[in-house]
């Protein structure tokens, strides 16, 4: 993986994120942003995760001389109720049973910050999702898994969670947590380019993203 540019910074303490940026083929490194996540409850939710994705990442590049941060943050909005990580095993099946047959949409805001000169870009991409008709057994069994704890929605698509959706209409790795598409694109503003023979975004199936058809 060369790259000659400015350091790469991702501002997540996500090892889904991690994962998703290392198939841009582009070096990196991970300082964890520790920006405070409060916001005014009745902001727009798109705008909502671009106001946390640009805080966390404008708050590493402020420790830093130099470099390009990229920070994220991802909503799962069901109507217009934004669902965030569950309190507990209790709240999980709360959240499951809300999205149980429904479609609703996950949001995630992406930030890319100079560190340098301060210079930002920020967008949101919207992946509609539909779930499974699925039993209160499912709920139960999946909540014991562990796995529903600290995702937003109480849903890992990526998991065990894969098994509660129905299908999805958009970029499927903008459920797990970062549209690698939205990145690469916001990535090329500032001059830096992925590394990777594979589509920058695709698929589990290895198919491009819909994004970039």
């Amino acid at each position: 993986m060369l790259h000659n540019g400015p350091p790469l910074i991702l501002a997540s303490a996500s090892p889904r994120r991690e994962v998703l940026l290392r198939r841009l083929g582009l070096p990196f490194t991970v300082i964890t942003s520790g920006a405070s996540e409060e916001a005014d409850p009745g902001v727009d939710p798109a705008a909502l995760v671009r106001l946390l994705a640009r805080r966390k990442a404008e708050a590493v590049a402020a420790i830093l001389d130099g470099g390009i941060v990229i920070g994220a943050d991802t909503a799962v909005v069901l109507g217009d109720v934004v669902l965030g990580k569950p309190a507990d095993a209790a709240d999980a099946r709360r959240m499951l049973r809300l999205l149980r047959g429904k479609r609703h949409r996950v949001i995630s805001g992406v930030a890319v910050v100079d560190a340098a000169d301060g210079r930002a870009a920020v967008s949101a991409v919207s992946t509609d999702v539909v779930m499974a008709a699925y039993s209160d057994a499912q709920i139960d069994a999946y909540v014991m898994s562990g796995e529903p704890m600290d995702k937003a929605g109480a849903y890992a698509i990526q998991g065990l969670g894969g098994a509660l959706v129905a299908g999805i209409d958009g970029c499927y790795n903008n459920v797990v947590g970062l549209p690698l598409c939205e990145v690469a694109a916001l990535l090329a503003g500032f001059g830096i380019v992925p590394q990777s023979a594979d589509p920058v975004c695709a698929l589990p199936d290895g198919r491009p993203c819909p994004r970039l058809r």
